[in-house]
């Protein structure tokens, strides 16, 4: 065993600055001799990235514990602290959590070291999503936000992400200025934390009223463009899949009108151990089989949210079966309603902005233009198309109207500056109710927007490669596509390469430099080929696996498919032989 490791570990073993429990647990392994765990669990330090933490629970370094947590707001405070300045008003941060093993206890472990620090705290008393964190923050008018949660990750993990003053998860200077701060943090017991009770007491602890949560609600309800006359026979089927979105999607439905809600009662429950799925991502059809097994006769949609309710996952029933929708097919149908609702009312704003991603299908800006709203492409993750928002608000270059990323994540308005899962579900719960009312489905009126715009299949290829050598091969995929762009794929021709980490666009018949990308450097490469199709490949930043995304167009529904298996088929074979 390498013995820097195992030193570690023994330091982690045998200082009672950790608790007992913990101590116990890695002298259990060095005792039984388990190399493979403890490497896993000390060879680093679990890192803060640009986004927070997120790792396996447990004892070690490389876990997510109370020591992480500990070390993480320590940071985070001493990096507020240096950017507000003497004189100015007492730095405040808001904190959410969700369902997951430990959130709540992770959620009073970070108060208590902001309080340490003289940062005032406002924490919910409740598990409550990722959307209603980022108004807190911007109503409150905090430093800064923190949610204690993994997304749709599997129960064995948890995760902590940070936010800064705009309500939108932190980006460039503020994620590398924390991260330095994380980072210069060597002796954990140079924490500075006070007990959580203390802390209530001296008020640098408060608890978030519940006032504040129907401001969010108002504002939600004022912003929905539908007909709420159509909703009251509408029959919804929603599992929060045990997490955060049961309380405020059930309050919405109520305040929308909406009578026959039917909650699915096995996934009713908060719970971290998530016992009734392989895994809590509701953009997986398998996450919502017992919802589907559970609908009714007259059920004729199916809504689901991840453990922290920013995404929405969605099954229609068309035609007597139920359907899956994808997550770029959502967004579609949900740009397309909602501009329709606002032109109806003369309510787009003449420098109306759609913010999207680089891997999210291009119907989208199709739909956009056809209403006079300006597309803007942004890199890949919503606190990009938070952003965005920041960015033209300040130089009142635009008005944010809709924002959406493959993935599973919208967002309407601009009070919240993440994907709001809350929002979406209510949306797209009576844009069903509309059309159900005009003998339609979301997937007939899908077909109506590709007759009008061409047809647009999209797709996602995860490759996951753990362990230690993992990132390295993830690595040398990236570096040989950069190397090596191939010439074709299924047949079509690249056209052009954009390398978002050169930040080139690179012509593939003349062989030369054509062009700049606009957005920040990002390890990212898009094949646009002469189709009109476009293939992405890009690192997770949150997990051991490559995406592979696949946005692809044609004039025929039938061709499309075929098109799709050829071109996954054939980019798979080049990265096996990598």
């Amino acid at each position: 065993m390498d013995e820097e490791i195992l030193k570690k570990a023994r330091m982690w073993s045998e200082n009672e600055y950790f608790d007992a429990d913990f101590r116990e647990e890695i002298a259990t392994l060095i005792a039984n001799q388990d190399e493979n765990e403890l490497t896993d669990r000390f060879y680093k330090d679990l890192e803060f990235g640009t986004g927070g933490l997120r790792g396996v629970l447990g004892a070690g370094s490389n876990r997510m514990n109370t020591y992480t947590i500990r070390k993480a707001t320590q940071g985070l405070a001493d990096y507020i602290i240096s950017v507000s300045g003497s004189g100015a008003k007492q730095p405040e941060v808001a904190i959410a959590y969700d369902s997951r093993i430990k959130s709540d206890e992770f959620s009073k472990e970070a108060a208590s070291v902001l309080a340490g620090n003289g940062i005032k705290v406002h924490l919910y008393s409740e598990l409550r999503p990722v959307p209603m964190l980022s108004f807190a923050v911007r109503q409150l008018g905090a430093t800064a936000g923190i949610v204690i949660t993994a997304s749709h990750n599997p129960p064995e993990y948890n995760g902590y992400k940070v936010y800064w003053s705009d309500g939108c998860q932190i980006i460039s200077p503020h994620d590398q200025g924390i991260i330095d701060r994380v980072n210069a943090l060597k002796d954990l017991s140079k924490v500075k934390l006070i007990d959580f009770h203390k802390g209530l007491e001296q008020g640098l602890i408060q608890m978030i009223p519940d006032s504040l949560e129907q401001i969010y609600f108002d504002k939600v309800d004022a912003l929905l463009p539908g007909v709420v006359d159509y909703n009251k026979e509408f029959g919804v089927v929603f599992t929060p899949l045990h997490g955060a979105g049961n309380f405020p999607i059930r309050e919405m439905l109520k305040r929308r009108g909406f009578t026959r809600v039917h909650i699915v009662a096995s996934q009713e429950k908060a719970d971290g151990n998530f016992p009734t799925v392989t895994s809590p991502n509701p953009e997986e059809p398998s996450a919502l089989k017992i919802a589907q097994e559970s609908a009714g006769p007259n059920d004729q949609l199916i809504i689901g949210t991840d453990p922290d309710a920013d995404r929405l996952g969605v099954m229609v029933k068309h035609q007597g079966e139920w359907h899956k929708i994808n997550g770029n097919q959502i967004g579609q149908l949900l740009l397309d309603y909602f501009l329709q609702k606002q032109s109806e009312k003369d309510a787009i704003p003449d420098d109306a902005v759609f913010v999207t991603t680089i891997v999210t299908s291009g119907l989208g800006e199709l739909i956009a233009k056809k209403y006079g709203v300006r597309t803007i492409e942004t890199l890949t993750g919503f606190k990009y198309i938070g952003s965005i928002i920041r960015e033209i608000e300040t130089d009142n270059s635009g008005q944010f109207i809709f924002g959406t990323e493959e993935s599973h994540g919208y967002l309407l308005g601009d009070f919240v500056r993440d994907k709001d899962g809350v929002m979406a579900a209510t949306l797209f719960s009576e844009m069903c109710a509309e059309l159900a009312h005009e003998g339609k489905t979301a997937l007939d009126q899908l077909d109506i927007i590709h007759q009008e715009h061409g047809y647009h299949i999209d797709s996602l290829v995860n490759k996951v490669i753990k362990g230690i050598t993992g990132a390295q091969k993830i690595r040398d995929i990236m570096s040989f596509l950069r190397s090596h762009p191939p010439e074709a794929i299924a047949g079509v021709k690249v056209a052009t390469v954009k390398d978002y980490q050169e930040q080139t666009i690179f012509d593939r018949k003349s062989g030369k430099i054509s062009g700049q990308t606009e957005q920040p450097a990002s390890n990212v490469l898009a094949f646009y080929m002469d189709d009109g199709s476009r293939i992405t490949a890009r690192p997770s930043g949150t997990e051991p696996k490559i995406k592979f995304y696949f946005n692809l167009t044609g004039s025929e529904e039938k061709a499309l498919s075929e098109k799709k298996a050829s071109f996954e088929k054939d980019f798979a074979a080049i990265i096996d032989r990598v």
